[in-house]
């Protein structure tokens, strides 16, 4: 057996959730040989970033593939100390914000005038189709009051926490923080502004985001505290604004689209969330109506980037944590999603300058 064979492939094991190396994060404290052909692997690593026996399995596994008999990894926890070394190395070299100057990450901020239009479905499905794409994806959920993008993707593990960093869940592909993972199940958000504003700070900064590709930021409905705040935070987001095809759900959506023209934000597009439902004789029945989204794309001088019928997979996914891109991939709905996906990724945003602002 070559140790240092073994060594280096272990070391070249990947934490899925810090997506590094073992190497990388410098978490191998020994490897050493034991009787009979077997390696005694030794790590420190944080607690609770991977689901417990997952390191040890890959580990265990490389070891094997690499010329030992059997491998016994032993991990142990990391001091405050070492937690703190750890998140300086994630750090290092990375944008301090997703967004910022020098940073490849596009910011896309999912927006509706009112409640009920299906932004958070659209939000969930759009990022993992952007995932499945091949694209690197991370959503915050930003309806403090109303988070539901966990749920909708399934998320089974939360949040963990190294040296003050936060490290995202993630689920279907894409990394996921939301304040679902912080408040119990049988408390409410009584939130105002500047509690509101440092929460959304903290998402930002104190979040190992690690600089994905795409950051998607599912806003709370109207044009209150949080989009104010976020706009501020990252200038430099597009906005997508969902509708429904009602007339009066697309003159309510129209003020999140103007809000992010003040803001000096480019509105990407808008998407028409419930367009119609294909009945069991083939028909398409348009329930709510015909029109709102192309007219609101029309007015605003941008794209209609796609429109997303009514499926029971979208309204059955979402309930059971697997997104219609996902439980249902041959349908309307799946095939809306991936073209909208597609349009997304193909726009590059201008450049503007932070907004000087004076909120009332």
């Amino acid at each position: 057996m070559d140790l240092d064979a073994v060594r280096h492939a272990v070391g070249e094991q990947t934490s899925p959730r810090l997506r590094r190396s073992l190497d990388q994060l410098g978490l191998i404290t020994a490897v050493f040989p034991a009787a009979g052909g077997s390696v005694r692997v030794e790590l420190s690593f944080p607690e609770g970033v991977e689901p417990p026996g997952a390191i040890e399995s890959a580990v265990a596994a490389a070891a094997r593939a690499a010329g030992a008999v059997e491998a016994e990894v032993v991990v142990r926890p990391m001091d405050a100390a070492a937690l703190e070394a750890l998140a300086e190395r994630l750090k290092a070299d990375r944008p301090s914000r997703p967004g910022s100057p020098g940073s490849r990450t596009r910011v896309i901020s999912v927006a509706s005038g009112k409640g009920g239009v299906g932004k958070s479905s659209v939000t969930a499905n759009t990022a993992v189709a952007l995932a499945r794409a091949g694209h690197d994806v991370a959503v915050l959920d930003a309806d403090v009051w109303g988070f539901s993008i966990p749920r909708m993707l399934g998320v089974q593990e939360p949040p963990a926490v190294v040296g003050g960093l936060i490290v995202p869940a993630a689920a279907h592909g894409a990394r996921v923080i939301s304040m679902d993972f912080f408040v119990p199940p049988d408390q409410a958000v009584i939130w105002r502004g500047p509690m509101l504003h440092k929460a959304l700070e903290q998402f930002l900064d104190e979040v190992f985001w690690d600089e994905p590709e795409f950051l998607l930021l599912d806003l709370p409905p109207g044009t209150g505290d949080v989009p104010i705040s976020l706009s501020q935070f990252v200038p430099g987001a597009m906005t997508v604004v969902v509708t429904t095809p009602q007339p009066t759900a697309q003159r309510v959506a129209r003020r999140a689209a103007l809000m992010a023209t003040k803001m000096e934000q480019e509105v990407a597009g808008v998407v028409e969330n419930m367009s119609w439902f294909t009945g069991d004789d083939g028909r398409r029945y348009e329930i709510f109506g015909a029109g709102g989204g192309q007219a609101l794309a029309d007015e605003m001088g941008v794209p209609l980037l796609g429109k997303v019928p009514l499926v029971p997979e979208l309204r059955a996914g979402a309930d059971r944590g697997e997104p219609a891109v996902v439980a249902a991939p041959d349908s309307e709905a799946a095939e809306a999603f991936g073209a909208i996906a597609e349009r997304l990724a193909s726009i590059r945003p201008r450049v503007r300058r932070r907004p000087e602002l004076t909120v009332e």
